[in-house]
C-alpha cells in the first residue's frame, strides 16, 4: 500500500485525512484506555449490588473489533472501519456494548466509501454513528450513552470550520462529552439519587479519549486482556446408559398437554390450584397453567403414571412427555461447560427455544422444560451477540424463541436475530431466570399461531412479580430505603424494598412482601450458590407458619451473584 507505513506524527497536529493505519492505532488507543478503567465504569451502578458490568461489556466489545483489525494490514479507512464494526457488532455484549456497536456501524456507513476523511467527512460519520445507536433502542433514554454521544457530536459538528482537522475534531468531541457526561444526573433522576454518572456513556468518554491521545501522539503500550472468547469445545459424546443394575435417583421430569373434556368436568371452572395441590402431593417442581380448554402441566415425580391417572379424571391427553432424570443429570454432568454440537441432521420443527442461564440448576431446569440450547451467562457474564448467533445455528426449526433472562442481555439476543436468517427468531422480554421458567413452562408448543403463542409466554409473564436477593457494596439512601455498606437488600423488579444488616431478616421481608401481593399464593424460590441449606429450613419454616395457605416451591437454582431469586404468582 501506497501509505503503509504512515504514522500517527508527534507534534504535527494538522492532519486533514485520516487513514486506516492510523484509524486502527486510534482504534487500539480507545480499547486501552477503557482497558485502564473498566473497574471504575463497572462502579458507577445506580443500585450498590454487586452486578456492575457495563465497562467489562464495552470493553470485551471494542476489544472483538481490535481482534478483527488486529492483521489487516491496509491504509483504506473504509475497510478498517467495517472490519472493526462488524467484529464489535458480532463480540457486543449487554446494552451499552451493543449501542456502542451500532454507534460504530453507524459510522460504518458513513465511511464505506472513504479511503480516507477529511474532518467534514469524518463528522458526517459521526452523526450516522449517533443516528443508528438512537434507533437500536426501542425506546432511547435521554441521560444515558445516547445522550452523551449525540451532545458531543452536535457540539463537534457544529465548530467545524475550514481550519478544522482531524484532531481538533476530536478535540472538540472529548471535551462536550465530558461536560455531556457530567450532565446526566440532571437528566436522569435515578442517576442523581445515586450519586453516579452514566456508566455507558462514561465508557464511551474514555475509549475517546484513547482516540485522541493517539492523535496527541500517543501510543497503546498494554495488550488487550482479552481481544477474543475461546472456541467453544464439542460437546462430549453422551456414555451413560440406563441398565439392568441402575438405580433411579432422580425421579421423572413429567409434562403433559391435557384437553380437558367437557364430559369428565366444568371446563370453564375447572380447578387448577386442585391440580397444583395434587402434583406438589407427587413431586416438585410443578408448573400448571388453564389456557381455555387446555392445560399444562410439569412436575418431577418417581410415579408418573398417578400423574397420568389423576389427569384422566378430567380429559385427554394430547401430548406426553416422560424423561427419566437420571439419564439427563448424567449427560448434563458429562457436558457441563460445553456447548452441543451443530444438529445439522436434525429433523425441522416449528419452534426451537434458546435459554440463557448462569447456575447448573437452572440450566438443568431448563433443559427439562424442553430448552434447545442453554446459552452460559447472565450478570457479570452477559453473552454476546455472536454466543447467540452460534446458539441459533444449532436449532433447525422456523421459529426460535429466546428468552435472555435479564434486561441487559435482552440488545444482544435482538441484534444476534437480526443478523441470523435461517430463522425467524423472537426475543421474548423476560427480564430474570424466573419470568423466563414461567414463560417457557406456559408456552403452548403444539399450537401453529406463533403469535398465540408469544402471547401467552407473555400474559404469563405479566402475571408474575420477581424479587432479588442481593448484599449491598455501598452505602446508599434509594427510594426512602437507608442503605448501609454491607447489608442485605431485597428488591422487587427495580424497587429496592428493604435493606436489613441480617441477611435471613431480608429474605422473610421480600418473601412476606412478595406473598402479600394481591393474587400471590405461590412462591418459587430459586436458591443460589451462596444459599446454605439452614437457611432454606428457616424460610420455609417461617413461610408455613405465616402464609400456611401458600405454596412454596425451592429450585436449587446455584446462580451466582443473587443467593434468593424469588417468583410470586
Amino acid at each position: 500500500m501506497a501509505n503503509k507505513e504512515k504514522k500517527a506524527p508527534k507534534g504535527n497536529f494538522n492532519i486533514k485525512d485520516l487513514g486506516g493505519i492510523l484509524f486502527s492505532k486510534m482504534a487500539k488507543g480507545g480499547a486501552s484506555r477503557l482497558r485502564s478503567n473498566t473497574d471504575e465504569v463497572n462502579k458507577l451502578n445506580v443500585f450498590p449490588v454487586p452486578d456492575g458490568d457495563t465497562g467489562d461489556n464495552m470493553r470485551m466489545t471494542i476489544e472483538s473489533g481490535i481482534a478483527a483489525i488486529e492483521n489487516i494490514d491496509s491504509d483504506d479507512l473504509a475497510e478498517v472501519m467495517k472490519t472493526l464494526s462488524h467484529g464489535m457488532l458480532l463480540g457486543a455484549r449487554g446494552n451499552s456494548g451493543v449501542i456502542l456497536s451500532q454507534f460504530f456501524a453507524g459510522m460504518s456507513k458513513g465511511l464505506s466509501k472513504s479511503k480516507t476523511a477529511d474532518p467534514a467527512t469524518f463528522a458526517h460519520a459521526l452523526e450516522l454513528g449517533v443516528e443508528q445507536a438512537y434507533s437500536s433502542v426501542m425506546t432511547p433514554t435521554e441521560g444515558t450513552i445516547l445522550t452523551v454521544a449525540r451532545e458531543a457530536v452536535e457540539y463537534a459538528v457544529a465548530n467545524l470550520t475550514p481550519k478544522s482537522t482531524i484532531r481538533s475534531l476530536f478535540a472538540d468531541l472529548v471535551k462536550e462529552m465530558h461536560e455531556s457526561l457530567d450532565r446526566t444526573p440532571e437528566i436522569l433522576a435515578v442517576l442523581k439519587e445515586a450519586g453516579v454518572v452514566d456508566s455507558g456513556g462514561a465508557g464511551l468518554l474514555y475509549i475517546m479519549e484513547g482516540f485522541n491521545r493517539v492523535l496527541n501522539g500517543e501510543e497503546a503500550t498494554d495488550e488487550p486482556e482479552s481481544v477474543a472468547a475461546p472456541a467453544p469445545k464439542a460437546a462430549a459424546p453422551t456414555v451413560f446408559t440406563f441398565n439392568e443394575n441402575s438405580e433411579m435417583t432422580y425421579g421423572y421430569c413429567t409434562e403433559l398437554l391435557l384437553q380437558l373434556q367437557s364430559s369428565k368436568t366444568d371446563v370453564e371452572n375447572f380447578d387448577v390450584d386442585a391440580l397444583r395441590a395434587f402434583l406438589a402431593s407427587v413431586g416438585d417442581s410443578v408448573v400448571a397453567f388453564k389456557t381455555e380448554s387446555i392445560v399444562k402441566l410439569h412436575v418431577h415425580t418417581f410415579t408418573p403414571e398417578k400423574v397420568l391417572e389423576y389427569g384422566r379424571k378430567f380429559g385427554e391427553f394430547l401430548t406426553v412427555k416422560i424423561e427419566n432424570m437420571s439419564v439427563q443429570h448424567t449427560e448434563l454432568e458429562s457436558n457441563e461447560g460445553s456447548r452441543p454440537e451443530a444438529k445439522e441432521t436434525a429433523p425441522a420443527k416449528k419452534y426451537g427455544i434458546v435459554a440463557v442461564s448462569n447456575g447448573p440448576g437452572v440450566t438443568e431446569l431448563f433443559k427439562q422444560l424442553g430448552t434447545d440450547v442453554v446459552v452460559p451467562g447472565g450478570q457479570t457474564q452477559n453473552p454476546s451477540t455472536r454466543d447467540f448467533i452460534e446458539a441459533f445455528e444449532q436449532i433447525s426449526a422456523e421459529h426460535i424463541f429466546v428468552f435472555p433472562n435479564n434486561s441487559n442481555i435482552f440488545m444482544a439476543a435482538q441484534q444476534a436475530g437480526e443478523l441470523h436468517k435461517r430463522a425467524q427468531v423472537h426475543v421474548i422480554p423476560s427480564k430474570n431466570i424466573g419470568t423466563g421458567y414461567v414463560a417457557i413452562s406456559s408456552a403452548n408448543l403444539d399450537n401453529p399461531d406463533v403469535d398465540a403463542v408469544i402471547c401467552e409466554m407473555e400474559e404469563a409473564m405479566k402475571r408474575v412479580s420477581a424479587g432479588y436477593v442481593s448484599p449491598s457494596i455501598r452505602d446508599a439512601e434509594i427510594s426512602g430505603i437507608h442503605i448501609k455498606n454491607g447489608d442485605t437488600m431485597g428488591i422487587i423488579d427495580k424497587e429496592i424494598v428493604v435493606s436489613e444488616s441480617d441477611r435471613m431478616s431480608a429474605v422473610k421481608a421480600l418473601a412476606s412482601k412478595l406473598l402479600e401481593l394481591p393474587d400471590k399464593f405461590m412462591l418459587t424460590v430459586f436458591a443460589g450458590a451462596d444459599s446454605a441449606e439452614t437457611e432454606q429450613n428457616e424460610l420455609t419454616a417461617y413461610l408455613s407458619e405465616k402464609y400456611s395457605d401458600a405454596e412454596v416451591y425451592f429450585i436449587d437454582g446455584g446462580q451466582e451473584i443473587y443467593p434468593y431469586i424469588f417468583v410470586a404468582e
